[in-house]
């Protein structure tokens, strides 16, 4: 009896010992989305204890489970602040920053940092401008009022729900201050 070794065998046994490689896109930097966002301004950084209350206070509003930091905060002279976070998109963390105006709106949503191998859509300005002059009053819901990416839609979601949080954020701490 010859054997004869199925060519597709040999494709696909070779596919599955292949690595899969994933590998982190920088996007922007925290100095340039704070010349992107908030040209002409100087911003200074303001970190804020997050207290278990306002952690809880937070997910209510938003499903992010994973704890905000409240180290990575910065407000203009004007009143407007820049606060950087992080959310899971399907496996890996998504680096992203909002920009929020002294009246709570938003002025622009930045992705700093991206690792997943599908989603990176989310990067894309055409879906970040959807976030323009939303505050925490509005539903700033996937599928609502916030449109998904086929192929992308954990992703969407959870920057979705991430810049829920930090416009919750900004009504429950920062708006006082």
């Amino acid at each position: 009896m010859n054997w004869k070794p199925n060519p597709f065998a040999i494709v696909g046994l070779a596919m599955v010992s292949m690595p899969i490689i994933a590998q982190a896109k920088i996007y922007v930097t925290v100095d340039q989305v704070q010349k992107i966002l908030f040209p002409n301004k100087q911003l200074t950084k303001a970190p804020i204890i997050i207290t278990d209350d306002l952690q809880e206070r937070m997910r209510v509003a938003s499903s992010i489970r994973h704890p905000f930091q409240g180290d990575r905060i910065w407000k203009a002279s004007d009143g407007s602040w820049l606060i950087v976070d992080e959310v899971v998109g399907k496996h890996e963390m998504i680096t992203y920053a909002v920009g929020i105006s002294p009246n709570g709106s938003i002025l622009g949503i930045e992705i700093l940092e991206y690792v997943e191998s599908y989603g990176y859509e989310v990067a894309e300005a055409q879906w970040r401008k959807q976030f323009f002059g939303k505050s925490a009053k509005d539903p700033i819901k996937l599928n609502q009022d916030i449109q998904n990416i086929g192929g992308a839609t954990l992703s969407c979601k959870h920057l979705t729900d991430g810049v829920k949080r930090v416009a919750v954020l900004y009504d429950l701490a920062l708006k006082a201050k």
